[in-house]
């Protein structure tokens, strides 16, 4: 990770560590940057760089489209106006319309306050780190002055709405089955998927309830969506609905809700999906593509069912470059990020809603049912704030009694420490048969940290 750019892209509190004239420079750069490289095809015969971008319903959001805007056309760019739309929208209009980038506003699950400016290459993939370098340097200064663009080498906005309706017919068109004679509640977090969802739903055929699709710039993820979500295991229960989907501020996530009010997780959902593209023989490598993060019982199931699985780091970005490097079309995390390579390079929740109402339709068992399937480790996780996170973990006797707690957990559970990248504070985290055993190990590791001189 650098200095401004995280795995997820340039995220702040708006106009107070992400401003303005942060927006301006990265949309100067990238105008300047791609414009270089840019070549005239069939959609683009006058080899313009052209850059799509999308926007989640965030009040600042608005306030950045037009400095990027600025930063974009004064080097020579088109910039592509999706409006509000997903993140997976604007990776899907990248990769299928010959862009050569696409930006998507958004700090995803965060509070209104806070903003985000993700990049995508030409493939709509996130963006290469030598190019986040680059970026970075440019906003420090360390690259000099970029030239302006003048006269007719101006680059103009376009609005562009057509290419998210084209997302959402490519959506459409990836259902199977109609979903006719289904109760369906979606909750949109009062963000991107607002404006997208409920048209899917709709025209295939599910009887579509909708909750918290009214933003107003200032409510998105306000006690709603994926990381509020009681708020839709509520209203599943009370309506009677045969499942419910909840996704973030720019909907690349999604939680789903079974018929009784339970929650089911990106790891369940990794599950349930990749047993059934194995029973169906489209999952390649026979392989899911897991972070360090997924539940124990995660694993345990696809052993049981005799599937193998990765570990990455944690981060979609660090799933999709597993994904892409050794081919695996499946993955995703707990959180609910899951990447269907057949069909998209990043996380995608209304997709993965398609997906999972495929499997149920199919099989035709409900979702709790195949759910059940996976028994879910209970979890501790304690954040631990330290005065140097590198030595807390890396010290002897810590790592000597995490390894006593592995031993002692066996094939019951596991632990795992984990550095915060943005803070001062190691995560230690354990899996085991009850919630009580968890507590104890995390603790005992937890206090020799604290014999150690290392905790705050």
């Amino acid at each position: 990770m650098g200095k401004y750019f995280g795995t997820d892209g340039f995220r702040g509190e708006a106009n107070v560590n992400l401003t303005v004239e942060h927006a301006y420079k990265v949309g100067r750069f990238l105008g300047w940057y791609y414009g270089q490289r840019s070549r005239a095809s069939l959609q683009n015969p006058e080899g313009r760089c052209r850059v799509a971008i999308g926007k989640d319903t965030r009040r600042s959001s608005y306030m950045f489209e037009y400095s990027l805007v600025a930063g974009l056309t004064a080097s020579g760019a088109d910039a592509y106006l999706l409006h509000v739309t997903t993140t997976p929208s604007v990776s899907y209009v990248v990769r299928t319309e010959e862009f050569d980038c696409g930006i998507m506003i958004s700090a995803s699950h965060n509070p209104y306050y806070d903003n985000g400016i993700k990049v995508l290459n030409g493939r709509g993939e996130k963006l290469e780190e030598d190019v986040i370098v680059e970026i970075e340097k440019y906003l420090d200064g360390d690259l000099g002055e970029l030239a302006f663009a003048t006269r007719d080498q101006i680059g103009r906005t376009v609005d562009y709405a057509a290419g998210r309706n084209r997302y959402i017919g490519y959506l459409i068109a990836i259902a199977t089955r109609s979903f006719k004679g289904k109760k369906v509640a979606l909750d949109c977090a009062n963000g991107s998927a607002s404006s997208i969802a409920k048209n899917v739903f709709d025209a295939l055929g599910a009887q579509t309830f909708v909750i918290n699709n009214m933003p107003n710039g200032l409510n998105i993820n306000t006690n709603c969506g994926s990381t509020h979500i009681e708020v839709l295991q509520q209203y599943v229960r009370d309506n009677g609905c045969d499942i419910g989907f909840a996704y973030d501020g720019d909907a690349d996530r999604c939680i789903a809700v079974d018929e009784h009010g339970e929650v089911v997780d990106g790891d369940r959902i990794l599950y349930i999906c990749g047993k059934y593209m194995k029973e169906n023989g489209s999952l390649f490598n026979n392989t899911v593509v897991t972070t360090i993060m997924s539940n124990f019982g995660l694993y345990k199931a696809f052993d049981r069912e005799g599937i193998s699985y990765e570990k990455t780091a944690v981060g979609d970005k660090y799933v999709y470059e597993n994904m892409a490097q050794y081919g695996n079309c499946l993955g995703g995390e707990q959180s609910g990020h899951i990447i269907f390579s057949k069909h998209a390079t990043t996380g995608d929740g209304i997709l993965t809603s398609l997906k999972v109402m495929e499997v149920m339709l199919e099989k035709k068992e409900t979702l709790g049912k195949l759910a059940s399937e996976v028994k879910i480790f209970p979890q501790v996780l304690k954040n631990v704030r330290v005065h140097d996170k590198q030595a807390a973990q890396d010290d002897p006797l810590v790592q000597a009694e995490t390894a006593k707690v592995a031993e002692a957990l066996g094939s019951d559970g596991r632990i795992l420490l984990r550095q915060s990248g943005t803070e001062p504070v190691v995560r230690v985290m354990v899996e085991a048969a009850t919630q009580e055993l968890c507590t104890k190990y995390v603790d005992q590791v937890i206090e020799v940290m604290k014999q150690q001189g290392h905790v705050i």
